[in-house]
């Protein structure tokens, strides 16, 4: 048999560890790898901007519980990429980005080849956990598999693989390498003896979960009807119990009632959370009562709280050795319903904006739905704490490094990791034109999906911080745009709607053959 050229061992690696779906670009230097690719078996989705493609493969990982796959091209087209992987990397999502690199003999000092970068492969490295750069084709399937390992054991995080660019073409042996198993780690016997000890003898528990919980919802939630505790979530652990449930209060840990809570619990447990600032917003909570963390992640587990007890492992078999410590008899507690009415209260008054777009949008979110939003205030002060979801994974949201244009293109590689999936996404009118070409990829695809613009007329967080510092705003203002025609210039449907008409129109777009653009004005201030 003829020996493999590097591209079609990397196709045939990505695909040996389950990948269908890769998201990118080709390129002059990457064209042995998309021909590969679909012989072996490997959907390419074209995206209309790198950033858009490192995007896509983030919400596709976080809606399939799988690594996401980002192919790029040398030089500029990864670096494109580059904020989305800083993105991945903040919010601990297993996404591969893959680029050609100068070729093998290059000089080290360049000499001016296209797409030559001084250093491509320490610029990723500065991002994500680690770049590495393969020195031959034999290389690339164990490159792969040791790529698949690093992000699938322990707390995920996104890796960049650099091909040099004359291998991709060139032939050499290249045996396959299976994927790594391996078991999640478990906590010591003793700390989880500790913390049902502990547990048990609560009166006053109370669970905060995050995105580290995402694929523990089961377990989350018998272990709260066990304890009769109220469960608060991160905007990463939103839905991870269904917010329908009596004993969920919602997100938002930056909620005066939400601190109150907390920092009256005799016993919090933390699942899968980082405790972020990006979280709490108005500094760490003052605890008076005993901390017991749940984390995958050893250095995580004491970074901002160190905690009483630390308990190291995978959150869903640690919450199901605790059950098995703790009584059988479940508790009943009204805390929950006075914790909730409180949020409701915090969301409301900060939320006040969005309060008949939330009205709408409740009417139409189900066990269905994907929300996916921008980092927007009409997402961090509306639908975070003001709407509802029903699934663990149904808010998809760039909490750590708060990046603009996220919105669309997740909701895009959302869309096609679960396509059953009612997958809306929500960005405001200045996040959305960061990406906005997506919306010509998404209608090639002809992808159901309503893309909500909530027009306040320019940045209005900074807009309103400029106004805080007592200072005249100054280049936050931006021009309407007619973003329905916009919409209809790539294919899509656009239609300008108000609170009134919203839910209507999302449930059309849902069954409609293509995007549908959903142009909400609020009244400026």
């Amino acid at each position: 048999m003829q020996q493999p050229t590097g591209g079609e061992a990397l196709a045939a690696a990505l695909a040996d560890h389950g990948v269908d779906t890769v998201f990118g670009i080709p390129g002059t230097h990457n064209l042995g790898v998309f021909s590969a690719l679909v012989e072996n078996g490997v959907r390419p989705i074209l995206t209309r901007h790198e950033q858009g493609a490192g995007y896509a493969a983030d919400g596709y990982a976080r809606t399939s519980g799988r690594p996401g796959v980002c192919l790029t091209t040398t030089g500029p087209a990864i670096l494109n990429a580059a904020a989305a992987a800083a993105q991945a990397w903040s919010d601990s999502v297993p996404v591969l980005f893959i680029s050609p690199g100068m070729p093998t003999g290059h000089p080290a000092r360049g000499n001016g080849l296209l797409h030559e970068v001084k250093d491509q492969r320490a610029a990723m490295d500065a991002i994500v956990a680690y770049s590495h750069r393969v020195r031959s084709v034999g290389e690339i399937p164990h490159a792969v598999a040791a790529a698949f390992a690093a992000m699938t054991a322990g707390r995920p995080r996104p890796v960049h693989l650099e091909i040099p660019l004359d291998l991709i073409d060139a032939r050499a042996d290249a045996r396959a390498v299976a994927p790594t198993k391996s078991a999640p780690p478990m906590p010591d016997a003793g700390e989880l003896a500790t913390a049902a000890e502990l547990l048990a003898a609560a009166q006053r528990p109370v669970i905060i979960v995050g995105g580290g919980a995402r694929w523990a919802s089961e377990s989350v939630r018998r272990l709260a009807e066990q304890l009769g505790a109220p469960v608060i979530t991160s905007a990463n652990g939103k839905g991870v119990l269904d917010e329908q449930h009596p004993l969920a209060i919602g997100a938002g840990l930056h909620h005066p009632s939400v601190r109150a809570l907390v920092e009256n619990a005799d016993v919090v447990l933390a699942v899968g959370t980082e405790l972020a600032p990006s979280d709490l917003w108005n500094g760490p909570f003052r605890l008076s009562g005993t901390t017991i963390r749940v984390d995958i992640d050893p250095a995580a587990v004491i970074t901002n709280i160190d905690p009483r007890v630390r308990l190291i492992g995978d959150a869903a078999r640690t919450i199901d050795t605790l059950l098995a410590l703790l009584p059988v008899d479940p508790r009943v507690t009204t805390r929950a319903a006075r914790a909730r009415d409180g949020l409701i209260a915090d969301a409301a008054a900060e939320g006040e904006p969005y309060l008949d777009m939330l009205a709408a949008l409740r009417t139409v979110v189900d066990e269905k739905t994907i929300v996916v939003g921008d980092s927007t205030m009409a997402c961090y002060y509306g639908i975070l704490s003001g709407l509802r979801v029903r699934r663990a994974g149904g808010f998809l949201y760039p909490t750590g490094m708060g990046t603009l244009g996220y919105g669309l293109p997740a909701a895009i590689g959302a869309k096609l990791a679960d396509p059953d999936a009612h997958v809306l996404a929500v960005l405001g009118d200045g996040g959305v034109m960061f990406t906005i070409a997506e919306l010509a990829g998404a209608a090639q695809l002809g992808l159901a999906l309503p893309v909500l613009v909530v027009d306040n007329g320019g940045y209005g967080e900074i807009r309103d911080e400029m106004v805080q510092r007592g200072e005249e705003p100054v280049a936050v203002a931006l021009d309407r745009v007619d973003f329905p025609a916009a919409a209809r210039a790539m294919g899509c449907y656009g239609v300008p709607v108000t609170a009134d008409t919203l839910a209507g129109a999302v449930e059309q777009a849902w069954a409609a053959d293509r995007p549908t653009v959903l142009h909400l004005p609020l009244q400026l201030r």
